[in-house]
């Protein structure tokens, strides 16, 4: 076998449905569009949502809401996981770059340090936020809290 004899597989191809090309086709006269009305005719197209005259959903659904677009979306990362982390690779300062090298950020993500987990050493926190429970968790173990 070589790229010379290569066929697709039996029945994976088919013909496409010559419309229009004459009586003896079977698919003349009107190519399978009916008879008269805007269907029938090029050029037709139904407007996006149409529903043959029935009112269309996004017009019988009400508005609700808005988006803020003052919006600060903070990545949540936890004290256990802080730990973890330190723990594993046997560091005392973590930042947003140590955090995106650990795959638990991406580099452009904004920073939340929340107090879930415990603490079991002294480390040096830079992020963008912290929560009242974590500040008071990382001074307790005598580490320090850096708002970026």
């Amino acid at each position: 076998m070589d790229l010379s004899n290569l066929k697709p597989a039996k029945g994976s191809t088919k013909r496409s449905k010559r419309l229009g090309r004459g009586q003896g086709s079977g698919k003349g006269g009107t190519s399978t569009r009916g008879h008269k009305g805007a269907k029938s005719r090029s050029g037709y197209k139904k407007k996006i949502g149409f529903e043959g005259g029935q009112m269309p959903l996004q017009r019988r659904v009400p508005k609700y809401g808005f988006k803020n677009v003052n919006r600060k979306e903070y990545k949540a990362i936890n004290l256990i996981t802080l730990q973890n982390l330190a723990e594993k690779n046997n560091i005392e300062k973590i930042d947003p770059a140590v955090l995106a090298k650990a795959g638990l950020v991406s580099k452009n993500d904004l920073i939340k340090i929340l107090g879930k987990g415990t603490l079991e050493r002294k480390i040096e926190v830079h992020a963008h936020a912290f929560s009242k429970s974590a500040v008071e968790a990382i001074e307790a173990q005598k580490g320090t809290v850096v708002k970026l």
